[in-house]
């Protein structure tokens, strides 16, 4: 992507200055069927090949290097979908928040990535993701590497094939032992999404020592590979400028500059105890929803796109009072108790 970007920007420049590729070898010395390789993004040129053409167009190095990346990949062919059954997921209302995104912006961010259903849906090309779930992030990352990738689908097979009962609670207390957290990335990412195709509900929970305690779902076989799914997933990943972050919200703020997107998906404010939090063994309380919102405001105040949803509670609106709050109805599909399932009223707020 890099070389076609320079390649279509030394093109540009000498089609603008009325010069043919001849008339460029003569002045920068390098030979016409290197120059055109250059354009065709077929070469990587060196410092002093860029600077001989600087020199020749009589611009400077930087404007050489001032050009947007294209995505390689052709959006319409990579049907990307979350690769985890994720609770407060977002598929059931991706045209409504695409409707309220603003239509141009810089670098796509999303603090709380979950599945990943609206990043998967825009496939920016250049975005920064993030999640607090360090399991959740290490499957992320194994789809940014060859390597990591192809032990990542091993292991999962290797998974497929021995399931039974004994075995997803053998797989399910690997992260009692105190050394789980130093496994490499493919064999904790393995796990999650095994355990995630293989527990009860599709539920992700943790207690409050931060082990995964959902019970078995009780199937007989596990499907947790999918190979059309995962390779558009591994193509995105590894021809585009993604950022694949673990850490607090609000890290964005480290990032974030005026022009780009922020999208916040938190875990929602619950109008009762049946609400769901424990994403890792923090819960996110009041206190979370307000320090969150703070960070709203510090990155209205710089002048980067946000917007964010959350439940449609008393609280939620009084903390975002004085920005754009749109009500919509949404389906809440992942909850321990069938009767905590069905529709409900969500706010998506935004700054602009």
């Amino acid at each position: 992507m890099l070389l076609n970007g320079f390649g279509e920007k030394v093109k540009q420049i000498r089609e603008i200055q009325g010069l043919s590729q001849v008339r460029l070898s003569e002045l920068t010395g390098i030979v016409r069927e290197q120059i055109s390789r250059i354009e065709n993004g077929q070469v990587n040129p060196t410092l002093e090949t860029m600077y001989k053409l600087s020199v020749a167009y009589d611009v400077p190095l930087k404007e050489l290097l001032d050009f947007e990346i294209e995505s390689k990949v052709i959006k319409k062919d990579y049907k990307m979908r979350p690769f985890v059954k994720w609770a407060g997921g977002k598929t059931q209302i991706l045209e409504q928040l695409k409707e309220l995104m603003p239509k141009d912006y810089n670098t796509y961010f999303e603090p709380f990535v979950g599945g990943g259903a609206l990043l998967f849906n825009l496939k920016p090309y250049k975005a920064v993701i993030q999640d607090s779930n360090y399991e959740l992030i290490c499957a992320y990352k194994c789809f940014q590497d060859e390597k990591s990738y192809n032990l990542l689908i091993e292991e999962i097979l290797k998974h497929e094939n021995n399931h039974t009962e004994a075995y997803y609670l053998e797989v399910r207390e690997m992260d009692r032992n105190p050394k789980y957290s130093t496994l490499p990335i493919h064999v904790i990412a393995a796990r999650m999404i095994y355990l995630n195709k293989a527990c009860f509900n599709g539920l992700y929970r943790v207690n409050s020592k931060g082990y995964f305690n959902v019970p078995s779902g009780k199937k007989q076989k596990v499907k947790a590979y999918d190979k059309e799914n995962f390779d558009a997933l591994y193509n995105y990943f590894s021809n585009n400028m993604i950022t694949v972050l673990n850490g607090d919200f609000s890290d964005v703020l480290n990032h974030a500059k005026k022009g780009d997107f922020v999208y916040f998906d938190p875990p929602y404010d619950t109008y009762d105890n049946n609400g769901f939090t424990s994403y890792t063994k923090n819960s996110f309380d009041r206190n979370e929803q307000k320090r969150l919102a703070d960070v709203f405001r510090e990155l209205d105040s710089r002048g980067v796109y946000v917007m964010l949803s959350n439940h449609n509670t008393d609280f939620i609106n009084d903390i975002y009072l004085g920005y754009k709050i749109n009500v919509i109805q949404a389906k809440r599909m992942i909850n321990s108790k069938g009767t905590g399932r069905g529709s409900v009223e969500e706010v998506i707020i935004t700054n602009y």
